[in-house]
């Protein structure tokens, strides 16, 4: 006869609210500033590869 038992690795934790709330705004702030400079970069190349990369994901820019 077998025996099922509960996992150690099954377990799970909760994030306290404060931990998920910095991550999501280092998320955002991260993105926001990745934007911002991919947009307004004066460096061709930059602001190229941003554009093309929109443009192969169907994702409208113009």
């Amino acid at each position: 006869m077998t025996t099922l038992s509960s996992s150690p690795a099954t377990r799970t934790t909760a994030i306290p609210l404060g931990q998920r709330l910095v991550a999501a705004t280092s998320a955002i702030l991260l993105g926001a500033c990745l934007v911002y400079f991919a947009g307004f970069s004066h460096i061709d190349a930059v602001h190229n590869a941003a554009h093309d990369t929109r443009h192969s994901a169907a994702f409208p820019c113009h």
